[in-house]
């Protein structure tokens, strides 16, 4: 089997690489061709077990010549700007890329082989304000930001390949999913990497917006094995990936500073890094994944930062 992902340089591109070479797939992975920090990929100890390779997912031609050299089995699609308070400063550009390069990938394995399997990385960020919680694979979709509506378009556009043109594509409508190697500009990891900061006495102070908001928080590489099995299915359908449960951010960062022994009144609330717009809670509900595919997960968020703090402490900022 040969996987060709993209947005390999991320948390879940080096998890799921990791993850199919323990089933013995051939992957290839793709960068955007200016992003070469590949530290992830090296720290879980695969850099040398995988092939990477330069594409622009925008340019139409680079996507065909990449699907004509391998000829893969399946592409996973986890390239995207991913970032929704980013996505308020950026509109344009995150709309753009985010539907405009699944757009490509899609029609070019239409006109190369459609019998590639497409997995297109989806979010619950797509549902937004909701009025019943959990949150099913049936939930209509209301996107608060530009990086929902955009991911709302590419979920949809994979939907209308599938039925219109056989195209074998599946969504993993991921909720939020944290690990070691999420970036740094995500909420998660700038709480514990400060935090291990404050604690190692070289920052004084963890300066946030809202954290009187809930999230569906669980465990990337295990996250990852979900896209797996969906790709694996007879029938390529959309599922919810969630641990069922919101967490505040607020019960999060207290945690995180109780466990480092670290006073909470270095904690500042600064309005001005306020989202234009937010949601208040949202959770999901996992059991179609789980009964028709098999995975199993059933870890309490505050064991993931317990995995995570620990990996802040020794390999950290101040380690690589």
């Amino acid at each position: 089997m040969r996987a060709i992902i993209t947005g390999i340089t991320g948390q879940d591109g080096a998890y799921l690489a990791k993850f199919l070479l323990t089933k013995g797939y051939e992957v290839i992975g793709v960068t955007r061709g200016y992003d070469n920090n590949y530290w992830k990929l090296r720290y879980l100890n695969i850099f040398n077990s995988m092939t990477i390779e330069q594409c622009d997912l925008m340019d139409f031609a680079c996507i065909v010549n990449l699907i004509k050299k391998y000829n893969p089995n399946e592409i996973y699609n986890l390239s995207a700007q991913s970032s929704v308070a980013l996505s308020f400063e950026q509109p344009i550009g995150t709309i753009q890329y985010n539907l405009g390069a699944v757009l490509n990938m899609l029609e070019a394995i239409r006109m190369v082989n459609p019998e590639i399997k497409f997995y297109q990385a989806s979010s619950g960020e797509m549902y937004g304000k909701v009025e019943r919680l959990p949150i099913k694979e049936n939930t209509a979709f209301n996107p608060i930001s530009p990086y929902a509506i955009s991911k709302v378009a590419a979920h949809m556009t994979v939907n209308s390949y599938r039925n219109s043109y056989g195209i074998l594509g599946c969504c993993g409508i991921l909720f939020n999913h944290e690990s070691f190697l999420r970036s740094e500009g995500f909420f998660m990891k700038k709480i514990i990497g400060e935090a291990v900061l404050i604690k190692k006495g070289k920052r004084d102070k963890l300066t946030v917006g809202n954290i009187d908001i809930k999230r569906d928080f669980g465990f990337a590489p295990q996250y990852v094995e979900a896209m797996y099995l969906m790709m694996q299915n007879k029938k390529l359908d959309d599922y919810i990936v969630c641990s069922g449960k919101s967490y505040s951010l607020r019960s999060v960062i207290a945690y995180v500073f109780d466990k480092l022994g670290i006073d909470e009144n270095r904690i500042v609330i600064d309005k001005q890094l306020y989202r234009p717009a937010e949601i208040t809670d949202i959770y999901g509900d996992n059991s179609k994944v789980k009964d028709e595919l098999g995975w199993e997960y059933d870890m309490n968020f505050y064991d993931v930062l317990d995995i995570i703090i620990d990996e802040e402490l020794n390999f950290g900022r101040d380690n690589k």
